[in-house]
């Protein structure tokens, strides 16, 4: 649990797809999300512990009809304390994660996922209804569902306004134009969505790498190393603007010389 809890940034599991995400919780929980950012509440993420470790989770505490930001820290304030008991070093970023934003999420739930493939293999436990250990929260209201319910009864009082004094009034057809200009739009959005969390990760990968290269440039010039000839071969690279011609031969080549000159001295020692 604990090499789980502790996984790099560079680790496989942060390299595991939205939509594969999406269908892992999708399956696991009988949900029906296309967003990370529908579980930003942390309902999703207690649920999926409740799974792992039956019997830990207070289901009937976790507000799966959680919208404010109150409420959501409440899902963390009881994920965060399953962890504690479960002695999972985990810091939650309960700040982050209710705000919604996509790359935070799908990270979080990338984490989750790893974790949950490191309990038993993996292996779901098959006894594990997630419909009903959410009904017995209580807590629980359907969204998606009562979406359609209300867009059935308006269409429903359209079509069925029926006749006053025997007279029938025809239901009115939607713009085929407006509701193609509406689903092209929603696409758009989906496209635009999905390029942010791909800039979004690559500027992630761009920080870290710089951050590891800014670690080795200090070290290179602490005074009891900076004049060694690995050393001013490594800032030779570091420092090279010139995209077009690469610095390791001549690195190599410094090295060498600067070898071959102590084996000289040594054996002039000798």
């Amino acid at each position: 649990m604990a090499a789980a809890a502790n996984i790099g940034m560079m680790d496989g599991a942060y390299f595991v797809g939205r939509n594969e995400i999406l269908t892992w919780i999708n399956a696991t929980l009988q949900l029906n999300l296309s967003r990370v950012e529908e579980a930003a509440s942390g309902a999703v993420q207690c649920q999926m512990m409740d799974m792992v470790h039956p019997g830990v989770v207070p289901m009937h505490k976790v507000n799966f009809d959680a919208r404010s930001e109150y409420d959501m820290i409440q899902n963390y304030k009881i994920l965060q304390d399953v962890f504690n008991k479960l002695k999972i070093e985990k810091h939650i970023e309960v700040n982050k994660l209710v705000k919604g934003r996509p790359l935070d999420n799908l990270e979080f739930l990338q984490w989750l996922k790893r974790y949950c493939d490191s309990v038993n293999g993996g292996i779901m436990n098959e006894n594990y209804n997630p419909v009903e250990r959410r009904c017995k929260g209580g807590k629980e209201r359907n969204i998606r569902v009562s979406q359609k319910i209300s867009k059935s009864l308006q269409a429903s009082n359209v079509g069925n306004r029926g006749s006053i004094d025997g007279t029938k009034h025809s239901t009115v057809t939607p713009n085929s134009t407006l509701e193609n200009s509406t689903a092209y739009i929603q696409e758009l959005s989906e496209k635009i969505s999905e390029m942010k969390i791909s800039l979004e990760s690559m500027e992630k990968e761009r920080d870290f790498y710089f951050e590891k290269l800014r670690y080795v440039e200090i070290l290179c010039q602490k005074p009891e190393v900076e004049h060694l000839p690995m050393t001013k071969a490594i800032l030779k690279i570091l420092y090279s603007n010139d995209d077009k011609h690469s610095p390791l031969p001549e690195a190599e080549e410094s090295i060498n010389e600067s070898m071959d000159a102590a084996d000289l001295e040594a054996e002039e020692t000798q």
